[in-house]
């Protein structure tokens, strides 16, 4: 009896489900029965005795597989939109160090991957009994997300039956935006070499503001000599200003519907997003200060002008609020508002999109009015749908009008960029991964030239 006890205390609580071997065996059975039943019927039973040995053994192969004895999971708090965040798994089993290693998976919703899902196997950690893993998820939109469900399986050592045990997960994950192209090491790199490095200093030779006066030397700029000062000294020199700080900056964001697009994979509004705390970032470390507008039927988020890196992270939460709209922007209004609220002259990095010609014309009216009293950078991304469909050799009558539909598309787009430009307008069109380099290059050349203030 005590015997008894001890070996139902070992058999493992978890139900035993067939694995697809076993079935693909039972499957099997089938016409081999229909063969012996049309061959000997008198041998029928040996089909039914087959299919119940197999039965029989996966039974034994799920006992086999041994007891969960338990299961932990590790969830991190936060992850950045396209970067892949790791999941760790770890599970105590009682079980042979033979057996198939154990296989888990974890669901989540949609903002956290594209198939709400991650697959990954648990290998030994070192102590018997003892397996860990991790899956990824690559979360696809920011905000939070959340992990709903994890399942773990494990089989036996003939691979007929398999163990499953399911957990109701309750874990969130806080999905920020990008800042992987802010620590990257070619823009740390160019910090710490640039005239605006990590040592806040006075330059000189640039700007409005005077700093000293050098004798002239062949190669100056003759516009920077000081006459009165030469004639008083007898001998030509030159002004050395320095370079202006405390520019207000403003990255504004368009959060309609053309935004919410996916670009390889990412919504077009996360694209910007990280580009723009990347020149955000240069921007503090040369003095200036800085702040977010985001708008899509109406504005969002208006962040105070912030002129300290140490108040970064200010920044980053408020892009991690701007929503995900389905709906037309309002230039009229946002901008008109944006206008109200800046007291002086500012640079304005608008990132926007568009479809259609009326919504073209409108943002345009909009950024007219705004050149009145601002400086404006107008950055958008590189169609490259527009462009493969125009490029694709037309092999039917249907992709010839898809080939002139799109390549009206991109035409449009071009008038509409170069009336931009004829305004004004600075305008960058770029890919997704490179339109944050464009932004920094021409920031530093506007500061450079005192444009803004």
């Amino acid at each position: 009896m005590n015997a008894l006890s001890a070996l139902l205390a070992r058999l493992p609580t978890i139900p035993i489900v067939p694995t697809a071997r076993t079935l693909v065996l039972l499957t099997l059975l089938a016409p081999v029965a229909v063969v012996i039943a049309a061959t000997a019927p008198s041998a029928w039973i040996v089909a039914p005795a087959a299919a119940l040995t197999l039965l029989l053994l996966a039974l034994l192969d799920g006992w086999m597989a041994g007891r969960l004895l338990s299961l932990d999971y590790f969830v991190p708090s936060d992850a950045e939109v396209g970067q892949p965040c790791a999941i760790r798994v770890e599970a105590a089993m009682d079980r042979d160090g033979d057996a198939a290693l154990p296989e888990a998976a974890i669901g989540f919703e949609a903002r956290l991957g594209e198939r709400g899902t991650a697959r990954f196997e648990l290998e030994p950690a070192g102590e018997a009994g003892k397996f860990a893993g991790a899956g990824k998820a690559v979360p696809v939109r920011r905000g939070p997300g959340e992990l709903h469900d994890l399942w773990l399986r494990w089989t036996g050592p003939l691979g007929l039956a398999a163990r499953q045990e399911h957990v109701a997960l309750d874990a969130r994950i806080r999905v920020w935006p990008d800042l992987s192209p802010v620590r990257s090491p070619t823009l740390q790199a160019f910090l710490r070499d640039s005239q605006f490095g990590l040592v806040a200093r006075r330059i000189r030779g640039e700007g409005t503001q005077f700093e000293a006066l050098s004798e002239y030397e062949p190669g100056m700029d003759r516009r920077r000599i000081d006459w009165k000062a030469s004639a008083r000294h007898t001998a030509l020199y030159a002004r050395e200003n320095e370079a202006e700080r405390d520019n207000q900056i403003v990255f504004a964001f368009d959060c309609g519907q053309s935004m919410i697009e996916p670009v390889d994979g990412l919504p077009r509004i996360d694209r910007a997003v990280s580009a723009a705390l990347m020149a955000a970032y240069v921007a503090l470390k040369g003095g200036d200060r800085v702040s977010l507008f985001g708008f899509a039927d109406k504005p969002q988020v208006m962040t105070p002008f912030i002129n300290d890196t140490r108040a970064f992270h200010r920044l980053q939460s408020a892009a991690a609020n701007l929503d995900y709209t389905a709906r037309e922007p309002n230039f009229t209004l946002a901008l008109a508002t944006l206008t109200a609220r800046l007291k002086r002259r500012s640079l304005i990095v608008l990132f926007s999109d568009f479809a259609d010609p009326t919504s073209a014309q409108l943002m345009v009216e909009s950024v007219e009015r705004l050149l009145r009293h601002h400086l404006v950078i107008f950055v958008t991304m590189v169609d490259t749908e527009l462009e493969d469909l125009s490029a694709t050799e037309p092999e039917t009558m249907g992709d010839i009008a898809v080939a002139v539909g799109a390549d009206s598309l991109a035409r449009q787009r071009q008038l509409v960029l170069t009336r931009l430009k004829r305004l004004g307008v600075n305008v960058i069109e770029a890919r997704h991964d490179a339109i944050g380099y464009r932004l920094i290059d021409l920031y530093l050349e506007t500061k450079r030239a005192e444009a803004i203030g």
